[in-house]
């Protein structure tokens, strides 16, 4: 019995080490490194930024954006609208006041006709009909003659006549289709391929030229007294008339003295001073003064005598009136002298 003890406590103390042994693993275990990330789990993505362009300093509503006035900035968000690279955004205007630091974005930069404008250039607008767009095939960004017809009148227009106004005038719009939208109905419209494209036309109204500003008096005045006429003309034609060959007209103001040729002046100061419809035209008809009296004492046969005007009918006279004294009245081209 007292062996069977012994045994018994032999095999408890055993298991009482193997018991301890097992629990000194386990905290071994537990607090050893930890492991490291398990294989194939996902990266940590740092949030994505967007390349926009900022102004470096304050800009001037008006003011044309140069390179030394722009930068990148990258944002976490990424504005409708704004510009990417300072090369897109050189030369664009803005439309009011940015301050330093400002975003550039589409519908804060200056769009439309006025930014197709070179330098010295205005849009202007004139009627249009079939007849002067060349049966509606005037499309926006063609080039085109202006001809003008007058039909004289004998007093600032001396003969008809028919010539050359503006030599290649750059078309900006025709109707509701301008260079800078979509091409609206009147226009060709693309087709399939190796076919003939579509065409409806449109009763447009008016055409937009791009005109230099000293040359937009001579449209209005040639628009508003004679028929204007375009004719298109390929784009790649660039030729010229010679200004050399023709005698350059009067200013309507006066610059300096009577008879100042507009070559002299600056273009913008050509427009201010202006040109009149006679020189317009070549030159004026003979004045015909209306109505004009002269008086004239009747001494023997000796009585005030004008030559008529070239056209004009000789003067009809009046029986004399001895010591009287003769009146010659002038009516457009009717001249009549009567004696009192």
């Amino acid at each position: 019995m007292f062996r069977l003890t012994q045994i018994l406590a032999a095999v408890l103390l055993l298991l009482a080490v193997a018991l301890g042994g097992y629990a000194w693993w386990l905290g071994s275990r537990a607090a050893g490194p930890s492991p490291g990330p398990a294989t194939g789990a996902a990266p940590v993505v740092a949030a994505p930024t967007f390349a926009v362009v900022a102004t470096r300093r304050e800009v001037r509503a008006g003011e044309i954006l140069g390179a030394d006035a722009l930068q990148v900035v990258r944002l976490p968000i990424d504005p409708p609208g704004a510009l990417r690279d300072v090369a897109a955004a050189t030369g664009r205007v803005p439309a009011t006041d940015l301050a330093a630091g400002a975003l550039l974005l589409e519908s804060g930069l200056v769009a439309g006709l006025a930014a197709r404008l070179e330098e010295g250039e205005r849009a202007v607008a004139i009627r249009a009909d079939e007849v002067l767009g060349v049966a509606h095939r005037v499309q926006p960004g063609d080039f085109v003659d202006v001809f003008f017809l007058l039909k004289g009148d004998g007093r600032e227009v001396t003969q008809s006549q028919a010539r050359l106004l503006l030599s290649r005038q750059r078309v900006l719009a025709y109707g509701g289709a301008s260079v800078d939208g979509p091409a609206g109905p009147g226009h060709d419209a693309p087709g399939a391929a190796g076919t003939t494209p579509t065409r409806t036309l449109e009763a447009a109204r008016t055409v937009v030229l791009a005109v230099q500003v000293q040359d937009v008096a001579r449209l209005a005045l040639g628009e508003a007294n004679g028929r204007l006429l375009l004719a298109l003309r390929h784009p790649g034609d660039t030729a010229q008339p010679d200004a050399a060959l023709f005698p350059a007209p009067v200013t309507a103001l006066r610059t300096g003295g009577p008879g100042s040729a507009r070559t002299a002046l600056r273009p913008i100061d050509q427009a201010q001073a202006g040109i009149a419809m006679a020189d317009l035209a070549g030159g004026a008809a003979p004045p015909i003064t209306s109505p004009v009296v002269a008086f004239a004492p009747a001494i023997a046969s000796s009585a005030l005598v004008v030559a008529p005007p070239p056209g004009m009918a000789a003067p009809r006279r009046s029986a004399p009136a001895r010591g009287g004294i003769e009146i010659e009245s002038i009516r457009g081209d009717r001249r009549e002298i009567v004696s009192y």
